[in-house]
């Protein structure tokens, strides 16, 4: 059980927890429900981010809690995961499409919109895409019941226009992010 207000250490140590007994992602959205159950404590806990990406608060083979940082309109193409996830909304919103496979692509499958205090899971065969639909920065936590930068089977994302499958590629990855803000920041100097 978590303290009231938000700690990373505690909340990492606690799904760790969660994730050595087995209890896997159902224990762990409800340490996630709980930790954002108050968005700004969470927010304050993390600290400010000065840029859209994806910073590391705990890797290990069998659980990865990373902190994102979306640009305003940023749009993040179709991806999986091969494993599960559980997805917290902090600040902003976050709309994913959801995808299956297809002979030859994917298709749109279905689609959420999430915002502050918002958590949903993912399942391990999950393919979705993120978008950013607002002009703010959206802030998130995403935990992975594995190493979200080597999984146990390759990830693949499927690129926006073609919808053809390819795979994953973390320094792409880590480009769109700049891209975005890069972009955003352009168009609107201050933020």
């Amino acid at each position: 059980m978590l303290a009231r207000s938000f700690e990373v250490d505690e909340l990492i140590e606690a799904c760790s927890a969660a994730v050595a007994t087995g209890e896997g992602e159902p224990a762990v959205r409800e340490l996630i429900v709980e930790a954002v159950s108050d968005p700004s404590a969470a927010l304050a806990a993390l600290g400010p981010s000065e840029h859209a990406g994806i910073r590391v608060l705990h890797r290990a083979a069998d659980l990865t809690v990373l902190d994102f940082t979306w640009a305003p309109w940023m749009a993040f193409k179709p991806h999986n995961h091969n494993m599960w996830a559980v997805i917290a909304i902090l600040a902003g919103r976050e709309d994913n499409v959801f995808w299956r496979r297809t002979e030859r692509a994917i298709e749109a499958a279905g689609a959420r919109s999430l915002g502050a205090g918002d958590v949903t899971p993912l399942g391990k065969d999950v393919i979705h895409s993120v978008t950013n639909p607002i002009g703010k920065w959206t802030r998130a936590i995403h935990v992975y019941g594995g190493d979200f930068f080597a999984p146990p089977r390759p990830r693949s994302e499927w690129d926006h226009e073609t919808l053809v499958e390819r795979p994953w590629d973390l320094d792409d990855t880590r480009r769109s992010f700049a891209d975005a803000e890069a972009r955003f920041r352009c168009a609107s100097p201050s933020r």
